[in-house]
């Protein structure tokens, strides 16, 4: 079902699928497989196999009930490109996304050679924001070069949990940058400088530039306490948006 989210860069999320499998480092510490053996315990539908990939074709027509324009995170509890869900099932939810202009779907994911390929032969919907996660070089950059293969309106990068330092990053075709800690008792600590060197990056090449939160680690080494937790970079928060819309 969709429903409200904390998540500070969309408005809600809709899961016509649950459950994945990990692929890189990112996944390590995943929230989702967390949250969904909770919602298992606690009987939640939808959740009978736990973090098992499931497809919920009920859940596809809710974002055409909901007629106030809303920004959409689209499978935040699964990947929609993960390789267990058919093409078939992927044209029905990019249909709904063409039925439905009024909102804005943000798709997030790490299997992006196959959402480059899925594309290759199609057009993705205006209102169709296309992200992939780049939580490291060796995994996360290549699939800025699969990105960039798609004639999206808006491109964007998630690199949370960011795990190390990116160096120089070609942001070319990329409208926005997310860049957040990991959370959680595992969390793995996110250097001050390796965000500093992405705001700079960020700028130099007129991209926008959105930080989430420091996650688990303080800015100042401190694990755990949420005192010094936040989203203040450089005493500020930094919430920019692609140009085509603005949150909030």
């Amino acid at each position: 079902m969709s429903s409200k989210t904390s998540i500070e860069w969309t408005e809600q999320t809709w899961n016509p699928a649950v459950g994945c499998s990990k692929i890189s480092p990112g996944c390590a510490n995943c929230y989702a497989e967390v949250m969904a053996r909770r919602l298992q315990g606690m009987r939640v539908k939808g959740y009978e196999k736990g973090f098992r990939l499931t497809l919920l074709p009920e859940r596809l027509q809710e974002p055409m009930i909901r007629k106030r324009p809303t920004v959409y995170f689209v499978n935040s509890m699964s990947d929609l490109f993960h390789e267990e869900i058919p093409d078939d099932y992927l044209v029905r939810v990019l249909e709904v996304i063409r039925q439905a202009p009024q909102h804005i779907f943000q798709i997030l994911t790490k299997r992006a050679e196959r959402m480059a390929e899925f594309f290759r032969m199609r057009q993705p919907p205006r209102n169709a924001w296309l992200g992939v996660t780049v939580e490291n070089s060796a995994h996360g950059l290549p699939r800025l070069d699969a990105l960039r293969r798609i004639s999206a309106y808006v491109r964007f990068i998630s690199a949370e949990p960011l795990l190390e330092n990116l160096a120089e990053i070609d942001l070319t075709g990329m409208h926005w940058v997310i860049v957040g800690g990991e959370s959680g008792p595992k969390a793995r600590r996110m250097n001050p400088e390796w965000v500093v060197n992405i705001k700079r990056m960020c700028d130099e090449q007129r991209t926008a530039f959105f930080f989430k939160q420091w996650g688990g680690w303080s800015v100042d080494g401190k694990k755990g306490s949420k005192k010094h937790n936040g989203r203040l970079l450089d005493g500020r928060t930094w919430d920019a948006a692609p140009q085509a819309y603005t949150l909030g």
